[in-house]
């Protein structure tokens, strides 16, 4: 549980950045939500392969006995 835990703030600057990034471009008047429109796919597709990785990289640790 505690790895779980650790990655939790990651996310969360993540999250604080993307959703800055947004709020800074819909300031400047860039048209934010169009091209999320059109690329939310993109945003899938990425958010999948984050999940694939970690997924993976977790089972590799889990396998892989820990020398002490």
């Amino acid at each position: 549980m505690a790895k779980r835990r650790s990655k939790d703030p990651l996310a969360w600057g993540i999250i604080l950045i993307v959703v800055g990034i947004i709020l800074l471009l819909v300031n400047i008047d860039v048209d934010v939500w169009d091209t999320v429109a059109r690329l939310w796919p993109l945003i899938l597709i990425v958010w999948g392969l984050w999940k694939l990785y970690f997924g993976i990289k977790e089972k590799m640790e889990e396998e892989t006995p820990e020398q002490g």
